[in-house]
Protein backbone atom coordinates (compact mmCIF):
# COMPACT_ATOMS: atom_id res chain seq x y z
CA UNK A 1 0.00 0.00 0.00
CA UNK A 2 1.10 3.10 -0.91
CA UNK A 3 1.31 6.21 1.25
CA UNK A 4 -0.36 8.79 0.34
CA UNK A 5 1.02 12.45 -0.46
CA UNK A 6 -0.35 15.47 1.41
CA UNK A 7 -2.20 17.79 -0.58
CA UNK A 8 -0.02 20.88 -1.08
CA UNK A 9 -0.93 24.69 -2.50
CA UNK A 10 -0.57 25.09 -5.95
CA UNK A 11 2.35 27.07 -7.26
CA UNK A 12 -0.06 29.07 -10.05
CA UNK A 13 -3.28 30.37 -9.91
CA UNK A 14 -5.66 30.86 -12.97
CA UNK A 15 -7.43 33.88 -13.80
CA UNK A 16 -9.23 34.38 -16.62
CA UNK A 17 -9.00 38.72 -17.65
CA UNK A 18 -11.57 40.44 -19.42
CA UNK A 19 -11.27 43.20 -20.48
CA UNK A 20 -14.88 45.85 -20.60
CA UNK A 21 -15.98 49.09 -21.68
CA UNK A 22 -13.61 51.60 -20.65
CA UNK A 23 -10.47 49.86 -20.52
CA UNK A 24 -11.41 48.10 -16.79
CA UNK A 25 -10.49 44.24 -16.35
CA UNK A 26 -12.23 41.77 -14.54
CA UNK A 27 -10.30 38.97 -12.98
CA UNK A 28 -11.95 35.39 -11.99
CA UNK A 29 -10.51 32.67 -10.68
CA UNK A 30 -10.61 29.99 -12.92
CA UNK A 31 -8.14 27.44 -11.36
CA UNK A 32 -4.73 26.48 -10.10
CA UNK A 33 -1.24 24.71 -11.13
CA UNK A 34 0.60 21.88 -9.26
CA UNK A 35 4.61 21.48 -10.30
CA UNK A 36 5.29 17.73 -11.56
CA UNK A 37 7.49 16.02 -8.80
CA UNK A 38 10.30 15.68 -11.41
CA UNK A 39 9.92 19.32 -11.89
CA UNK A 40 9.41 19.47 -15.75
CA UNK A 41 6.15 20.73 -16.28
CA UNK A 42 2.73 21.99 -14.01
CA UNK A 43 -0.49 20.14 -13.97
CA UNK A 44 -3.64 22.52 -14.77
CA UNK A 45 -6.78 22.10 -13.41
CA UNK A 46 -9.64 24.45 -14.56
CA UNK A 47 -12.60 25.25 -13.04
CA UNK A 48 -13.93 26.72 -15.66
CA UNK A 49 -13.20 27.38 -19.80
CA UNK A 50 -13.34 30.61 -20.30
CA UNK A 51 -14.73 31.91 -24.18
CA UNK A 52 -13.34 35.33 -24.32
CA UNK A 53 -10.46 36.82 -22.97
CA UNK A 54 -7.78 35.48 -21.50
CA UNK A 55 -5.77 33.17 -19.09
CA UNK A 56 -3.00 34.63 -16.29
CA UNK A 57 -1.05 32.19 -14.40
CA UNK A 58 0.18 33.76 -11.22
CA UNK A 59 1.73 32.75 -8.19
CA UNK A 60 -0.93 32.72 -5.06
CA UNK A 61 -0.79 35.89 -2.83
CA UNK A 62 -0.62 35.23 1.42
CA UNK A 63 -4.08 37.81 1.29
CA UNK A 64 -5.92 36.32 -1.66
CA UNK A 65 -9.11 35.19 -1.45
CA UNK A 66 -10.97 32.09 -2.95
CA UNK A 67 -12.96 34.11 -5.20
CA UNK A 68 -11.66 36.89 -7.73
CA UNK A 69 -11.84 40.47 -7.62
CA UNK A 70 -12.12 43.21 -9.86
CA UNK A 71 -8.36 44.59 -10.89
Amino acid sequence: MTKKSETKAPALIAWHVREAKGGKSYWTRIGAAWPHQNGDGHTLQLDLYPLDGRIVLLPPKADETAEGGAA
